[in-house]
């Protein structure tokens, strides 16, 4: 088996922000999963509130298979009270 690709830091990729996933698709191979953000609307007092599709990660089954495992260490981690320094991450 090949050694992994050398992962390279990239400082200026754009990080985003969800407060939710709303759905998922999938087929072919390939997950969908598409991300939203509560926004509200000025427009009166309190403003309506909205959940904006903000993005979507689309990613093969094996990708997503991986992020589900890495999620479910980190949940059960934090779940227990586990934490990192800060700043850390931990794989």
């Amino acid at each position: 088996m090949a050694d992994a690709p050398t992962l390279i830091d990239n400082p200026h990729a754009p990080e985003v922000f969800a407060d939710d996933v709303r759905g998922i698709a999938y087929g072919n191979g390939i997950v969908k999963l598409t991300f939203t953000s509560y926004r509200v609307n000025h427009i009166s007092t309190p403003g309506p509130v909205a959940h904006v599709v903000i993005g979507r990660l689309v990613m093969p089954l094996s990708g997503a298979r991986g992020l589900r495992d890495i999620l479910d260490q980190h949940i059960k981690r934090m779940d227990a009270g586990e934490s990192a320094p800060e700043g850390a991450t931990i794989q």
